[in-house]
């Protein structure tokens, strides 16, 4: 069987032979069929961009706002892979002690797309040895650790249900030799110059990438981190602030049956159509999230502002819970550099004007909640 996606090879002979599936190289031929319901979902997911990259421009301490998007598109990620851990557990001071596989698995996330971001803003080309360096960050200490991690896979891997083999599984991807071939095709794909629009080009990159499946575990995730990485090596987004697992998250069954029917019936219009309508949506809700962080975070600066002289430091510790919405005294001493007494006389005003919230009873590791914050970013998690 094949198609304008690919077709199978048999691996294998006799009662031991399956069929891997082999891609065929992007762009895709016959060309990508711009109709008017895509050209019009086009328009909408590069004028909902443009808006989160202007709103972005235009917020207090950008570095800490975005950061507090990263958490979240970590967390979506790692959910849809089955993860099980919520935004206060990403957040909670005490992580290093509160942790668990499902905690480390986020974190490791966010270590690994700091990294990407910040080998591509060094100047590294989005390539093959960026995504196996950022994929051993990822699978380093959890689950998945003894699968390679840093390396493309040199056995056969499959999807299909837990101890399927490959008599019974869903999809077989392509075997240890075609994929490094479809490896190598896609990593020039990427630096290609092609007139094709970038989101179609980020939505063939993505399904590429997943059809391939070249790492043994954390496939998944490396390939919704790909979509990001992609369109800011193009400067299409400046920022990493698009959660775009938010709404694949929502759409979790039409998102892989879309993967499934481009690769088995070529039908990439389809997927193509579901991902422009992934990063409108998701740009659509950055912005609003950002315009509600925004004003929140301007109506408790104007009350800050009007404490006098003891504004400096409370304003410090208020900056802080940007990026750290949830506190204890000690760790917030240390990472602003001030003393213990300053950090907790700071963090009971806050609490007293309502900006905090304690959410524990103990009288040591207090820990303290910026509650309208992270119930604004939770939402969808």
């Amino acid at each position: 069987m094949s198609n304008r996606a690919g077709y199978y090879r048999t691996s294998f002979r006799g009662t031991e032979s399956y069929l891997s599936f082999v891609p065929s190289l992007l762009p895709p031929k016959p060309d990508i069929e711009i109709d008017a319901e895509m050209i019009d979902l086009l328009s909408k997911a590069t004028t909902g961009l443009v808006a989160l990259e202007n709103i972005h421009q235009r917020i207090p301490n950008r570095q800490l706002f975005t950061a507090a998007y990263v958490h979240k598109e970590a967390l979506l990620s790692s959910q849809i892979e089955g993860t099980q851990a919520t935004l206060e557990d990403i957040f909670d001071p005490m992580i290093e002690t509160n942790t668990n596989y499902d905690i480390e698995e986020v974190i490791n996330y966010l270590k690994a797309a700091q990294f990407a971001k910040d080998e591509l803003s060094r100047g590294l080309p989005l390539c093959n040895r960026l995504l196996k360096e950022t994929h051993r960050i990822l699978m380093t200490g959890v689950r998945g650790q003894d699968k390679r991690p840093g390396e493309f896979r040199n056995t056969q891997n499959l999807i299909g249900r837990r101890g399927a083999t490959l008599k019974n599984a869903y999809y077989i991807p392509p075997n240890p030799r075609d994929m490094l071939e479809a490896m190598y095709a896609l990593e020039n794909y990427i630096h290609e110059k092609d007139n094709t629009n970038h989101l179609i080009r980020a939505a063939l990159i993505h399904y590429q990438f997943e059809t391939i499946h070249p790492f043994m575990d954390g496939n998944g995730r490396i390939g919704r981190m790909l979509i990001v990485l992609f369109l800011m090596s193009k400067e299409v987004l400046t920022t990493p602030a698009l959660y775009i697992s938010y709404f694949l998250k929502k759409n979790q069954a039409e998102y892989y049956a879309l993967l499934t029917k481009a690769r088995e019936q070529g039908q990439y219009e389809q997927w193509i159509k579901f991902f422009l309508k992934a990063i409108y949506e998701s740009a659509e809700d950055a912005v609003k999230t950002i315009d509600e962080l925004t004003a929140l975070h301007d109506k408790n600066v104007n009350v800050i502002q009007r404490l006098g002289r003891a504004r400096i430091n409370i304003g410090r510790v208020f900056e802080y819970l940007q990026s750290h919405p949830i506190v204890d005294i000690g760790k917030t001493a240390q990472a602003l550099n001030i003393a213990f007494n300053t950090a907790a006389s700071a963090i009971k005003c806050l609490e007293e004007l309502g900006i905090l919230v304690q959410t524990t009873n103990a009288r040591r590791n207090r820990v303290f909640l910026y509650k309208d914050y992270v119930e604004i970013l939770k939402r969808g998690t």
